[in-house]
Order: structure tokens, then sequence, then C-alpha cells
């Protein structure tokens, strides 16, 4: 495949683009630089553009999607208690998907899917901003304001977890962003962003502090949005989502190195 051709195909620069790269010296092959606008990439070839490899999109194909899980479902293949599972209510050509996280069975929104294990371990074991849409039944206070700046850490973080649930603490990392939406007589809406996605994290956050978290909806996972997806639908992702997502991957695999 032509060089110009290559870069095009793996990244989000035109042909144009690519050949202006290549005169200004920003593209390698092999780690030795390249002013040869007819080079032919050949298989065990290794581009770099600004000092990272291009990786190819083959060695990560995936389908992903975007779906809007319901409350009162629960993420796994099957439940001892016969509660509904999302595998019930998806699409058959969707069942042998893979979450990225979970949601627990009271809350709601967004769920990526894809058929790529290491892709969905890779973003679950990411910092992507994970951003909800939360009603507590309380106002909210200066010491819970506190926590959500500057952290926490919990030796005894069971309220708000499951019953069942092997976790114990937790230390809770500073939220990303959060805004309060409004309040109505003792219950206050807030829009968060955290960084991690541990077991009912939010749950055991606030109920720290005396609040149960009563209404809890994902709206979007780094650059996946829910938008106006309805409730049990699920969307595929954008080629623009599709690009975003293998520029992160790539960047992610350069900082691993």
């Amino acid at each position: 495949m032509r060089i110009n051709k290559y870069i095009s195909h793996n990244t989000k620069y035109s042909r144009r683009e690519a050949d202006r790269l290549i005169e200004e010296g920003k593209v390698n092959i092999n780690r030795t630089p390249i002013k040869d606008f007819s080079y032919q990439v050949e298989k065990d070839d290794r581009v770099f553009l600004n000092g990272k490899e291009i990786i190819k999109k083959g060695e990560w194909e995936l389908t992903m999607v975007v779906y809007n899980k319901p409350r009162g479902s629960l993420v796994t293949k099957k439940d001892d208690r016969g509660r509904t599972t999302i595998y019930h209510l998806l699409p058959g050509k969707f069942r042998h998907f893979i979450p990225v996280g979970r949601l627990d069975f009271l809350s709601e929104g967004l769920l990526l899917l894809t058929d790529n294990v290491k892709v969905a371990t890779m973003l679950m074991e990411s910092k992507l901003p994970r951003v909800y849409n939360i009603k507590i039944d309380k106002m909210v206070t200066e010491d819970m304001t506190k926590a959500m700046s500057e952290g926490l850490i919990l030796e005894d973080a069971t309220a708000g977890g499951h019953e069942k649930s092997k976790v114990k603490s937790m230390e809770f990392a500073p939220f990303l962003d959060f805004a309060i939406r409004g309040t109505t007589g003792k219950y206050t809406k807030l829009k968060v962003a955290i960084s991690e996605g541990k077991n009912r994290e939010l749950r055991r956050f606030f109920a720290h502090f005396g609040a149960e978290v009563v209404d809890l909806k994902r709206v979007a996972y780094g650059a996946f949005e829910l938008n106006n997806l309805p409730e049990n639908k699920t969307r595929f992702l954008t080629t623009k989502e599709y690009d975003e997502l293998h520029l992160f991957l790539k960047d992610l695999l350069e900082e691993s190195k």
C-alpha cells in the first residue's frame, strides 16, 4: 500500500495531508526518515508519525455499540434469582458482546458493548471520564463538596454497597467534575464525572454522608454519549467515534511501551 494511503487509512489525516507530513520529515519507516512519496508499505514495516507508531486499524477490528440500559436489569449473562439481564433484552446479534464495565440493577443509561475482549478490558481500565446524572435524597453539604474535590478514603465503605459484596473499603479519587442541576424539596440533582468505575462507587460515596442515590443514569463514557437514544435501544458508533477510539487505543499502546 502506498505510504500516503497507508497513513490516510490508519489515521485521521487525508492523503494530501499525509504527503505534507512526509515532505516535512514527520514520517519514518522502521525509524528511518522517508521522503519517497511512492514508497510501498510492506507487511513487516513499522510506520511512525511524529515519533508515534501508526497501528493498523485491522489490528483493532471490532464492533462496538452504545446501549441504553433500562433500570431493573442486570449486566450479567444469567442470574440465579431469575431477574432480567441485558442479554434477555438485547437483540440476538449482540448477545455475545462484552460489556465495558457495569451498571447495577437500579442504574440505567449508557453501556458500551463490544465483541473485542482486549478493547473492553483496555477501556474498563482506562481513566476515561464516566459522566452521570444522579439524584440524592439530601442537600449537598460542604463535606460532600470537599470530598468530591479532594477525594476520600473509607475503611468501611459497605454502606451503599450490595449486602453480598466482598468490597469493604474503598478509595475514591477526586471527581473530575460535578455540578448541582437543581433541588426539589429534600432532593438534589447533580451531574458528576469520575475517572473510575468501582463497585457501586457513587452509591457508596454518598451513603457515607447519609444520602441515598435514588436515581443514577450514565450519560457519557469518554467521547461516547447517550444523547437521545431511547431506553433499551442500541446504536453503532459513528465513523468519528470509531476514529477517536482507534486514536485512543494507539495512545494507550504507546504509553505502555
